[in-house]
């Protein structure tokens, strides 16, 4: 086994993954870019009065932005953001196997004492820490082939959500100019999310932090930075160390979702008194926690109670298939099994042109599921089980393929 020492500065093998970083999903829906008029070289200028307000050195600004082109390869992918809707299951199936598994139990034992440190610094929980890792850049193996400032000034220029990339921008250049990083080593993703666990420069900002004590926050090359600095972040957004994500649960005969889908968050109590228990048979820890019911495949597939620190996880990427991968993987790595109850093998995700047919007819049928906005809501669900009865189907209220299939 490689020291910490020497494992810093390993080269880990360039496994190109989809990065699944908040920053890339949080810009795949917005609007389509406008077309600049602006010469390159007219951009650079209008910006520097702007990174010099800041503090941006005009050395820095100017190493920063040598020979800056705008990338058509950056703004292809602005556009190229088709409806896809991909089941729980699949999203899981993808990110938590057992090659992943294993490898972040290899890093697990690898940086041992830097996660132990880290964890008793920030009140972290390592295994979490670890999974993020795994899921953002498979464990540091593909961080992005984009020089960040170029890729944002790309969007910047490009007309792509303006103000918030213009932001992102100037911010990555005050990080130059702070000594973290040359603009070169600045790599990341095409939306700007860098180093090991993939955070925005804003981010950087904000949580970012020298754990390994040479003055320098840097996230790209030094693996305790970067987990450190995940940790600082899960710590400032409340994370609560000694607690998990949540629990797999099993869910009694004749259970009723319409009130489960009523109380939202209740405590474990409340759920143990409607018959919900763990599928391990243990006893819950704590009966006063507070918990949600999550069903990402309906009531024939695996349920779930989620604690407050799922929700932590997703200020990180806010999807619940995100989080639930993080949380699944943390446990796998420490040595847990897979999930007890099987996925529905004929489970089919629907985009939100098919959440909004599902509204509508519904609506038509006379159930009233609000505003046909492809949210599913209180409104929508309470429509949804009110048909599921009507039909003899399983009321669990959840927008499937086939619930679509029965309402055409």
């Amino acid at each position: 086994m490689k020291t910490e020492a020497q494992a810093r500065r390993r080269s880990a093998p360039r496994l190109i993954l989809a990065l699944s970083t908040a920053a890339i999903l949080a810009v795949s829906s917005v609007t389509t870019p406008l077309a600049s008029n602006q010469s390159p070289a007219a951009f650079i200028a209008g910006l520097w009065p702007e990174a010099q307000a800041r503090g941006v050195s005009r050395s820095v600004f100017d190493a920063s932005l040598a020979g800056f082109q705008p990338s058509e390869r950056v703004m292809g992918l602005t556009r190229s953001q088709p409806e896809f809707a991909e089941t729980v299951a699949s999203y899981i199936g993808k990110r938590v196997t057992a090659a992943q598994i294993q490898r972040g139990q290899s890093m697990s034992r690898e940086w041992a004492q830097t996660l132990a440190g880290v964890a008793q610094r920030y009140q972290g929980t390592p295994e979490i820490i670890l999974a993020i890792w795994g899921m953002e850049t498979n464990f540091g193996g593909y961080m992005g082939g984009n020089n960040t400032i170029h890729a944002l000034a790309t969007l910047t220029h490009g007309g792509y959500r303006t103000d918030f990339f213009r932001n992102e921008l100037l911010t990555a250049l005050q990080i130059v100019n702070e000594g973290h990083i040359a603009p070169r080593d600045m790599v990341g993703s095409w939306a700007g999310a860098m180093g090991h666990t993939q955070f925005m420069p804003s981010s950087f900002k904000r949580f970012a932090v020298d754990y390994n004590g040479d003055g320098r926050a840097d996230i790209w090359n030094s693996v305790p930075d970067a987990l450190a600095s995940t940790a600082n972040y899960l710590k400032a957004h409340g994370w609560r160390q000694g607690e998990t994500w949540g629990y797999e649960v099993r869910l009694p005969q004749n259970f009723d979702y319409s009130r489960a889908w009523s109380m939202g968050t209740a405590s474990i109590a409340d759920w143990q008194r409607m018959g919900v228990a763990r599928v391990t048979g243990r006893d819950f820890p704590r009966p006063s926690d507070q918990a949600r019911l999550y069903l990402p495949a309906g009531g024939d597939g695996p349920a779930f109670l989620l604690l407050p620190n799922f929700d932590v996880i997703k200020r990180y990427n806010n999807s619940d298939s995100y989080a639930l991968a993080v949380g699944h993987l943390a446990d796998r790595i420490l040595g847990y099994g897979n999930f007890v109850t099987a996925w529905p093998s004929d489970a089919q995700a629907l985009t939100r042109t098919q959440r909004q047919e599902v509204q509508t007819l519904l609506s038509r049928r006379g159930f009233d599921a609000g505003p046909s906005d492809g949210v599913i809501g209180p409104r929508t669900r309470q429509a949804i089980i009110a048909f599921q009865r009507q039909r003899g189907l399983l009321p669990d209220g959840f927008p499937s393929g086939r619930l679509l299939a029965a309402l055409r």
